[in-house]
Parts: C-alpha cells; structure tokens; sequence
C-alpha cells in the first residue's frame, strides 16, 4: 500500500536549483535511507514531504489520517521548559484522562445504589478502557525507558532547555519523537551526537517500529542496519536503489562503471562518425557527399551523455608530516578528572593510563559525557588533570580537529581564516589550495560564521592539513562530512605516516581506521586490539541480443576468407620482353564478367555490412536504453551482463566500419 506518493517535484532558490523532476512511491512499512553530498537537496524534500516548504513545482500525495513526526538538525523547543515537561506536552490527554477518571468515582461513590449511578459507571468504563488502550497505564514507564535510552536520568529531569548541550537536544528532540510515535517518522541525520550505545539502541527500536521511516543520513553503518531501500539525490535528481547501504555502494559502483565506459564509447563513436564523415567528403562524389550530410544530422541528433558524476568535484586531503616524531609519543599515567564542588562533585574518570607508540592508529569511544574530549584536551595542554601525569615523546607536534569548530573564528573570512594560520603563501596559492576543499570563487570571502557544518568541517580540516604535525588528534571528525568526503578523508588518515588518536561513534570509521579501539570508562581505559567488529565481538561476549549476431559474425568470418583468395589467379602474368600481343575478344569478355561478378559480390558484402551496423546500432540502443531502467538498477548481475555485451557490440561495431570503409577505399 502506497503510503506517500511524489511526482515531478522541483526547488529552486534564485537560480540555483536544488530539486529536479522528483518521483517516487514510498509504500507501508517502507524504510528509506535518503543520501547526497551536503547541499543536495536532502532537508529541502523532507521539508517539503512535511509541508513547512512549498516545492516549485509537481506534487505529493500522503495517505489519509498519516501523521508525520519530524526530527530536523535544529529544534523548536521552548528554552523555559525542563526535560521532563517537553515529554509530558506529548501525552497531556492522559492526565486529564485521569483527572475525569477520579472525579467520576467521587460521584459513582456519593450515588451508591441510586439508579443515577448507571450512567456514570458506563462513562467511567468508557473512559478507563481508552485509557488503557491508548497506553494510560504505560505511558509513565515509556517515559522514563525511553529517556534513559538517550541518557537522561531522573536527575536531569529538571534541566531547563536553554541549559542543555547541542546533542542534548538532539537527543530529547528523538526522545520526543518515538514516544509520539507517529505513522511516518522523518529523521534528519538522527545518529549526530549519539553514543554507540545509544545508537545500538535506536537501531533495535526501529527495526521493531510498525511505521514508515524515512531517515536522512551519512552514518553508512546505521544505514546499512536500519533501511531497505536507499534514495540517492544527485545532480538534482533522485535516484532509488533496493536493499541497504552496502547494497547501494556496490550497485552505484557499477553504475558509475557503466556510466563511464558507456561516455567513453560514445566519445569513440563519435570521432569515428567524424572520421567516416570526413573521409565520405574527401572522396568527392555527390553520393558520398549525401551520405557525409546525412551523418552529419545523425550525428548532431546522438544522444551525448555528459562526463558522469565519478568525475564530480571532491575534496583532495593528504596529510603530511613536516618530521617524524619519537617512537614513543605519549605516555600517560593515573590520570583523574572531575568538575565541580561538594554534592554537586562529578567524577569523570581516575586512574587513566595509555602509551601511544609512533604510528598507531587509536579510536576512543565511550557514552556521551565520560570525559573523551577532556582527556584529549589534555594531551594538548589545555585542561590540567587532577593527578597523574601525561609525558611527551621526542618531536611531538600535535595537530587537534575540535568537533565544534571553536577553534575557527567566525569573523574572518575563509580566506583569512587560513592566511591568519598560514602566512607563507600567496593569495593565489592559497586560494588554489582552498580550491582543493571546494571553496571556489567567492566562496572564499565567506564569514565563518556564516558558513554550514559541513564547510566548517572542511574548512577545519584543511587548516589540519597544512599543519603538517606527526599526531592528528581528532574529535568526532566525520560528523558534518558528507558520505563521499568521509570516504576520501578515511583513505588519507590510512596514507599518513604520523600517529592517529580520534574520538568517534562512525562505526564504518571504526572499522577502518583503528589497529586498536580504547573505550574510556569511569575507571580508564579498557583496551580492544582490533577494529570495530572485534570491538562490537568482544562486547557482545561480555554483554557489554544473441543467436542473430553470432549469425553474423560467422557470415563475416567467411567474407573475410573469400577476400584473402586471389580474385586474379586466372590472369596469367606477361613474361617480360614479350611483345604485348592484341588482346583475345573472348578472353577479354571473361574477365569482364569476372570484374562484374566481383563488383557485384563487394556491393552484396557492402549491403551485407550494412545491415549489420544497423543491427549492432538498434542493439546498443536498446542496451543502453535498458541498462538505465529500474529493472536494470535492481538486478546486479543483469546490469554487469548488459554491460559486457554492451562493450562486445560497440567493439563489433568499430570493425564492422572498419570493413565498410574499405569497401569505398578499394
């Protein structure tokens, strides 16, 4: 059943369109992974679904009595309220429920044995089965499991809005959102400033919810486990892919693939068209001349598929060190923090210990708010710990990427951002670097306050670039990054010679970068030597076209054999020094029905010729026609053999106009 239906939508803002021709059906029970590189269109067509944007064009059709719940990257909370009233706003009908309930058992009870009794005590069973049915009873216990789920304790309950974090926020924002429950849930990259554990348990709780998910993100493991089918925006149009997020990339690799070699043909064929046409035009004849003009329109008419979109724009990061650090880079013992006075005294962590050895790849995790980012401030100096000590290594420069970009500053442009850091490089070198990281033309004069998170994040990343220091310390450094630049930001950390140290809840990051994972409790360091798989592993054993063509090829197969005989073996060569005697009437009249005979075998090949360069051509047509259905899109192998035999007939092609032309040349 079609739950949510879209047909044609178009968005612009000026002139810069963001949404193109959107269409899709999205049916009961569906959950759909919405991705794109940042400034796609993603938040534009959820905005859209949801009614708080007007689309420029087309339509959209959501099943009647569908209720919508909507999780965006900024709130709408009212800073007054605490933690526990932005929940209770969601069931107010049950105290009011209970409050009717109450006043009528004082009544029931003040008419006892009266006959006016009985339609009081049928109201009342009315009430108290609604009551029940609607989850009266639960909703108290819901609250209190759900708000532990995203690491809001009785103690926090109280905390007014306006006091809380940004993933605070984020985290009652979704805390409100599932025990709304609403028939379509719309979230908005929902894993930003979740924990792992908190992540886990958001994957458990959808995969068990009976509604229709549609989820915007870049967090590809998340994907991977919760949604069936993906929704890629590209180029302003959307594209849709059955099964995960793993699924998707190998589909879409083979796309570009296809993509890619079939833009590659095409640009063969076409100089080919351009070769056969010049050469019809050099011969001189007026029916080569038509047949050059006839080409021409043919050629003009071609379908001429842009470059594909592997070839788009991506940022370009390599880090560097300017020299390389001791073997030994920190050693850190017994170290303890905790914030504030008296009863209000919290303990982060104590006794503390790690040794970073030169070229280590580590990963922190641990739950929000355990001290992550404090320890690794205090590997920079900036936060002093309360005991222990922390020891550096010989030439120890390190290089530190803050997740909240606070080290950027939002006054500067981009421009001065980067030459306030960097003062050794040319306007135009510098503006040729910031190029690399897609900030081009008039980009660069940009506020950095007035940029996105993910340009910040770009931004904050290139300055670490520069820096050219032999330990990256990285706090949350994929969040903000789009699923491409994620991947082009893995494979230079996997290239750098240094030592890496980041915090991150990115699992597919996790899976990649770590040789070892530490996860950081209130006691220290637990140690995993391995990747996030062997992390997660151990964790959870602690509980913690064609018979025609074949015809045709054979038929070639025997031109060609026939064309390597001598077609003048019964002409006899004259012996030299003879006198050339008069030429016998009926010897000359053979040879003149052999020359025709042989004029007309060539034009039966040429025709022959023909008519297969006019099949192959109908055929990669058709290929390619079919290869950009969905049909096609849905089914991998169908899609490689379309491939394969698309290549097979533009080779066939190529030596079929190869033969024609010699036809011509003869």
């Amino acid at each position: 059943m079609i739950i949510l239906s879209a047909k044609d939508i178009a968005k612009a803002y000026g002139e810069d369109v963001i949404l193109k021709d959107v269409s899709f059906n999205i049916n009961k029970g569906d959950r759909v992974g919405v991705i794109g590189i940042n400034g796609a269109g993603k938040t534009t067509l959820l905005d859209i679904l949801a009614g708080r944007t007007k689309a420029e064009s087309g339509d959209f059709f959501v099943s009647e009595d569908t209720t919508i719940g909507y999780l965006k990257q900024k709130d709408d909370f009212s800073p007054e309220g605490t933690v526990i009233e932005q929940v209770e706003k969601i069931f107010s009908h049950f105290p009011a429920m209970e409050k009717e309930m109450e006043m009528l058992a004082k009544e029931i009870a003040g008419l006892a044995g009266s006959p006016d009794q009985e339609p009081l005590l049928t109201r009342y069973d009315r009430i108290q089965h609604e009551f029940m049915d609607r989850g009266g009873y639960l909703y108290k216990s819901e609250i209190k499991g759900v708000l532990s789920s995203m690491a809001f304790g009785p103690e926090m309950y109280q905390k007014t809005v306006s006091t809380l974090s940004g993933g605070e926020k984020t985290r009652l924002a979704l805390a409100s959102l599932l025990l709304e429950k609403p028939d379509m849930l719309f979230l908005d990259e929902p894993t930003n400033h979740l924990d792992i554990g908190t992540i886990n348990w958001l994957e458990q709780y959808l995969k068990s919810y009976k509604g229709t998910i549609l989820i915007v993100s870049h967090d590809r493991y998340f994907l991977d486990r919760t949604v069936n089918r993906i929704f890629e925006i590209e180029n302003h149009r959307l594209f849709k892919y059955e099964g995960g997020y793993d699924g998707f990339a190998e589909k879409k690799r083979l796309k570009r693939e296809v993509e890619f070699r079939h833009y590659q043909n095409t640009q063969k064929q076409i100089k080919k068209q351009e070769e056969i046409i010049r050469r019809f035009k050099g011969h001189g004849t007026e029916k080569l001349a038509k047949r050059a003009a006839s080409r021409e329109k043919m050629l003009a008419r071609m379908e001429k598929p842009e470059a594909p979109a592997a070839g788009r724009s991506k940022i370009k990061i390599s880090f560097k060190e300017k020299f390389k650090s001791g073997k030994d880079v920190v050693l850190a013992e017994g170290l303890s923090k905790a914030f504030g006075h008296g009863s209000n005294k919290k303990t982060l962590f104590e006794g503390l210990d790690v040794d970073i050895k030169r070229g280590e790849r580590i990963c922190i995790v641990g739950q929000n708010g355990i001290g992550k980012t404090t320890f690794m401030r205090m590997l920079t100096g900036e936060i002093e710990p309360d005991s222990g000590y922390i020891k550096n290594g010989h030439n120890v420069s390190f290089g530190y990427y803050d997740q909240g970009q606070q080290r950027l500053s939002p006054g500067n442009t981009v421009l001065e951002e980067l030459k306030e850091a960097y003062r050794l490089y040319s306007d135009t070198e510098m503006r040729s670097i910031l190029g690399r990281f897609l900030f081009r033309g008039d980009a660069v004069f940009l506020k950095v306050g007035a940029l996105s998170g993910g340009e910040k994040a770009r931004l904050a990343l290139l300055k670490l670039m520069l820096s050219g220091d032999n330990v990256l310390l990285l706090d949350e450094p994929t969040n903000h990054l789009d699923i491409d630049s994620r991947e082009i930001f893995e494979d230079a950390l996997v290239d750098f010679p240094g030592t890496v140290m980041a915090i991150s809840h990115d699992r597919y990051f996790l899976k990649k970068i770590p040789d070892r994972i530490l996860e950081l409790t209130d006691q220290g360091f637990v140690e995993f030597l391995g990747n996030y798989d062997y992390y997660a592993e151990k964790k959870k054993e602690t509980g913690s076209g064609s018979k025609y063509l074949d015809e045709l090829k054979n038929k070639d197969r025997k031109v060609q054999e026939k064309e390597r005989g001598n077609t003048r073996e019964n002409i006899q060569e004259e012996e030299p020094g003879k006198r050339e005697k008069a030429p016998d009437p009926a010897e000359e009249r053979k040879m003149k029905k052999q020359r025709e005979a042989e004029e007309r075998r060539l034009q039966r090949e040429k025709k022959a010729t023909e008519q297969e360069i006019e099949m192959l051509e109908k055929e990669i047509g058709d290929l390619e026609k079919q290869m950009c259905g969905e049909e096609a899109q849905k089914n991998l192998q169908t899609l490689e053999n379309m491939g394969e035999r698309l290549s097979q007939a533009k080779e066939e092609l190529t030596k079929k106009y190869q033969k024609w032309l010699q036809y011509h040349d003869s």
